[in-house]
């Protein structure tokens, strides 16, 4: 029975180093999930300034705008398991640093976001290096399987589970949350260090510098017509998404009159939404191209911010956070796959960090526009700043996400190919 279940899970075709890959990625999943509605909590519980609650947001999304660069360099240079032991132990250390802070009653606005901002720094090392490693293990042919198992796992726990979970412990007790998220975090350095990775690093070439290593990366990601238009895509949606969602806490307790435990439900609900996304992901990529998903994609979350901004009750917000979670899902393993599999493997630590910087300086300048929008013209602004972005950028990008759909094909099919040789399942 559990032999047939472990097959189920994760399927011996994918090799025996996914196998500690995956629960070490749902382990820390887990707990970041318990920090996604704990850290907010704790800088709303310290202050009811909506800048300074937006700037919690901010500091924790400025990090890899600021280091992911370096950081998908470094994974393309050093050993990619070591670096991830490494951080996440300074992870652990620091997150037994804020429990103790919080218990010793000594937590203030200035020292929470102090110690919110050194955690993503070392996340930004973390999930750079983390996101190389899955196309080391599995054959490019089972990257969407393996894709659809991780993306799962993160739903259940960083959507599901966590955020009631630690709305729950932030509830009993403001240090719970920090400290069983270190325990967990503690808990994912002791699986990702059975993995056994194959031989990687530079080529035998001359030695290079650092910057020229990124300044390939970028060119490289600018000349493919898929992965710069996921760049581009994710980056200006996330100016949008981060207006509105860095009030997000601010929204659900004084529009939505929900309490601690309600802010939990909305990142809940969200991934139920997410569960139904992926088990109609199969279905829906038989059927309908990856440009035509992104296009609905982006109209439903567009729709998303208009529909949060005329709502004043949880009955009729809680669906639209459900119909988002299942499109935040489609549209998180699709471009993941599409970028795994066009990026040849020597360059798959400094792609993510260009989409990283997409992703999180998106994220940082709208989280700089959602506090004071919120502060000066209500805790709606920022939605319907976003929806209004989100709609022109729509029209624009429209034409451009059709690149997407041939996103299998690598700007140098040669380097592509020999690279999936070089690195076999398991």
């Amino acid at each position: 029975m559990g032999g047939r279940l472990l097959e189920l899970v994760t399927p011996s075709r994918l090799g025996p180093g996914f196998r500690w890959l995956l629960p070490s990625s749902w382990v820390s999943n887990l707990g970041d999930g318990i920090a996604l509605a704990a850290g907010p909590l704790l800088v709303r519980s310290l202050t009811d300034n909506a800048v300074l609650v937006a700037s919690a947001a901010t500091l924790q999304w400025l990090p890899p705008l600021l280091f992911a660069a370096v950081a998908g360099a470094l994974a393309d240079r050093w050993d990619r398991r070591r670096i991830v032991v490494t951080v996440d132990l300074c992870r652990t250390a620091v997150l037994a640093g804020l429990t103790v802070v919080v218990l010793l009653g000594q937590a203030t606005v200035a020292v929470v976001l102090a110690f919110l901002f050194v955690l993503a720094t070392a996340e930004v090392f973390a999930d750079t290096t983390t996101q190389t490693l899955l196309p080391m293990l599995v054959r490019r042919e089972d990257l969407a399987v393996a894709n659809f198992r991780l993306q799962t796992g993160f739903v259940t726990v960083n959507q599901l589970a966590g955020p009631p979970l630690g709305a729950a412990l932030f509830a009993a007790g403001a240090a719970w949350p920090f400290g069983t998220q270190a325990a967990l975090v503690a808990l994912a350095v002791g699986l990702v260090a059975r993995i056994r990775l194959p031989r990687h690093g530079p080529g035998g070439g001359p030695p290079t510098k650092l910057h020229h290593d990124i300044a390939e990366g970028v060119r490289w990601a600018v000349r493919h017509p898929a992965v710069r238009t996921l760049v581009v895509t994710i980056a200006i949606f996330n100016v949008t998404f981060g207006a509105a969602w860095s009030v997000l806490v601010l929204y659900a307790t004084e529009r939505l009159r929900l309490g601690a435990v309600g802010f939990g439900l909305i990142t809940t609900v969200g991934a139920v939404g997410g569960l139904v996304g992926t088990v109609c992901y199969g279905w829906l990529t038989r059927r309908v191209s990856l440009g035509d998903l992104l296009r609905v994609g982006l109209i439903v979350e567009t729709c998303t911010h208009l529909l949060l901004a005329l709502t004043t009750t949880a009955w009729v917000a809680l669906p639209v956070f459900f119909v988002f979670g299942a499109h935040a899902f489609v549209w998180g393993t699709t471009s993941v796959t599409v970028r795994q599999r066009a990026v040849p493997g020597r360059l798959q630590g400094r792609i993510g960090s260009v989409n990283m910087v997409g992703t999180y300086g998106g994220l940082v300048v709208g989280s700089s526009l959602g506090g004071p929008l919120a502060e000066h013209w209500g805790v709606t602004a920022p939605f319907w700043f976003a929806f209004g972005g989100s709609a022109v950028f729509v029209v624009l990008i429209w034409r451009q996400l059709r690149h997407v759909s041939h996103g299998d094909r690598s700007a140098d099919p040669v380097e592509r190919d020999g690279d999936a040789r070089a690195a076999p399942a398991g």
